[in-house]
Parts: C-alpha cells; structure tokens; sequence
C-alpha cells in the first residue's frame, strides 16, 4: 500500500513539474484604459517618481512601506527603493523616456524573491484622451513557471494594474 501511495505521489510531481517545464521562458502582464485627459498631463504623473507614489497601488498596499528617491526623480535615470513587509523589498529605475508617449523601467526586486524584470508604459492619443497601457514583462525562470502552475501571474498582478490604472484616470482627470 505504501509503495502505491509513494509511486501516485511520484506520478504527480512528476506531472506539475511536467507542466511547468512547459510554460513559457518569458511572462507579460498587460492591462490599459482611456483617461479623458491629454497625453502630456499623463505622462508627468508616470515621468515624475514622486507623482507615481501618488496612484502606484503598490504604495496603497502597506501604509508602512518605506520608500526612498535617488538624486533624480523624474525622466531616465530617475530611482525609487522600496521596502515593505506587505509588497516586498525592490528599486524602479527609469531607464527611457520618450515625451509624452512611452516610459520604460527596469524593475529590480530583492524580496520576496529576486527578479528583473521591465515595466512599459505606452500613451496614445485617444478620442481627446489618451489610452494608457501599462505592462510588465520578463524572463520566466523555472521556479517563476513552477508557480505559475498554481497561481495566475496575470490575475494577480493584472488586478494591481487595473487598480493602478483607475487611480491615475482619477488623478489626471481631476482639474488642476
């Protein structure tokens, strides 16, 4: 009886990690929406570090989450650590920055695990507005894909960015 059980055990880790061997090498979570303002106003609340604390639902997350700018805080170059219990422990760095269409970010998280990945934010002109896409993409190392077998990566974090995303329509919507 106890080799049986041994082998089913064996059969069934053998398949998870089966189906995480076949997961994708690269992961991309994408999520967008129409804010009813121009480009240039959205853009500076993404360019800008400081203004980004303002809507970035991560900073919701954990009011205790401790945060700390580099010498430059908007444009490429531009840096922001983070330490929280409740999101973990990473830097942002600006790494491009074309006005006032796109911002690219290197993200390199520390905790809970280590990490680098990218962050892309992308405006088009949109019907007097501006269509916002906001994704994060990256290599999918095994023990990322081995994960994935169990948890969604794009619900997950998908709904971060939907929430991020209705923060900053709120914020560039209101008038000045």
């Amino acid at each position: 009886m106890f080799k049986i059980i041994a082998l089913v055990l064996l059969a069934v880790v053998a398949l998870v990690l089966s189906i995480a061997a076949a997961q994708p090498d690269q992961f991309r979570v994408e999520r967008s929406t129409r804010i009813q303002a121009p480009p240039e106003r959205v853009f500076a609340l993404i360019n800008d570090l400081q203004q980004m604390k303002r809507w970035n639902p991560y900073e919701h997350k954990d009011p205790r989450l401790k945060g700390e700018f580099g010498p430059t805080t908007s444009g490429p170059g531009a840096t922001y650590a983070w330490d929280s219990s409740e999101v973990g422990q990473g830097r942002m760095t600006i790494v491009s920055a074309t006005a006032p269409t796109q911002v690219q970010m290197r993200l390199d998280f520390i905790k809970p695990f280590a990490a680098v990945n990218t962050a892309e934010y992308l405006l088009r002109p949109d019907a007097g507005g501006t269509r916002v896409t906001w994704a994060m993409f990256g290599p999918a190392p095994f023990f990322s894909k081995l994960m994935q077998t169990f948890i969604s990566f794009d619900r997950m974090i998908g709904r971060d960015f939907e929430d991020g995303l209705q923060r900053l329509k709120a914020l560039a919507e209101t008038p000045a």
